[in-house]
């Protein structure tokens, strides 16, 4: 069996990022890295830097807020943009890709939904919706498939470090917590969760606005990867790698990290 590691990095802006990732990518080696929130139009996305890195990169992104993409060792054999569905595509939301091994990865930043009264937040419970039935159009439960990303949602009160205060955010609400888990019931595991089962304080986000977060553990646990049961079977390991956090000009968000046998 060999060793294949798929990471999730919300980066907040790929172009301030890139030294920090390139980076970290040198240091872990990741098979596959998801990104999220790359805020960068696809013509001045960096893809000769990762090129040079030995990368490929597959990315959507029109400026301003939004932006996905996949960096990857091997060329796919299948790439496909956004909701298909008939509504807003949000091509800049969503990237699926098939990898020569067979494992599909599917990478998504979910709208965050601003405010509980808000129609962003109405929003956000429709794309979860849109999602499952997105899993249910193009895969089966036995196929080998990760899906990963900022999914804007804490699912369980050990995810975030203050669940009765924080209780009633956009990200930690049961709304949030139902939509997240109708996806997640169609055949997911959540794979930190597997090694971690009952652990609080691992977190993925720090709001830049809070003094010292990371030192006072103040966090949410927002980014995640999750794998259908046949290849959430072959996971060895998954971590969260919070050094990147501490960096130089960090992202407020930091990488989670699978390792499979396959």
């Amino acid at each position: 069996m060999e060793r294949f590691t798929v990471a999730t990095y919300n980066v907040n802006s790929i172009r301030t990022r890139l030294p920090l990732v390139l980076e970290w990518m040198e240091k872990v080696k990741p098979d596959v890295l998801c990104l999220q929130e790359t805020k960068v139009a696809d013509d001045k996305f960096p893809v000769g830097e990762f090129e040079m890195a030995g990368y490929k990169v597959i990315c959507r992104g029109h400026g301003g807020r939004n932006g996905v993409a996949v960096v990857l060792k091997e060329e796919p054999v299948e790439v496909q943009f956004g909701l298909d569905d008939g509504e807003e595509p949000d091509e800049d939301r969503l990237i699926k890709v098939k990898l020569p091994n067979g494992i599909y990865i599917v990478n998504t930043y979910v709208p965050q939904g601003r405010s509980p009264d808000s129609e962003m937040f109405a929003y956000k419970l429709r794309w979860f919706d849109r999602l499952k039935g997105y899993f249910e159009r193009h895969f089966d439960r036995d196929q080998w498939l990760v899906w990963c990303g900022d999914m804007n949602v804490a699912p369980e009160p050990i995810d975030v470090h203050n669940p009765k205060r924080l209780l009633g955010h956009v990200c930690f609400r049961p709304e949030v917590w139902e939509a997240f888990e109708r996806v997640k019931s169609w055949g997911f595991v959540d794979l930190f969760r597997k090694f971690h089962p009952d652990e609080p304080g691992h977190y993925t986000f720090f709001d830049y606005r809070v003094p010292k977060a990371v030192e006072r553990g103040l966090g949410w646990r927002v980014d995640h990867i999750l794998a259908t049961e046949p290849l959430a079977q072959r996971c060895v390991d998954c971590w969260i790698d919070i050094e990147p956090r501490k960096a130089k000009r960090p992202s407020d968000h930091t990488p989670v990290v699978a390792v499979f046998e396959i």
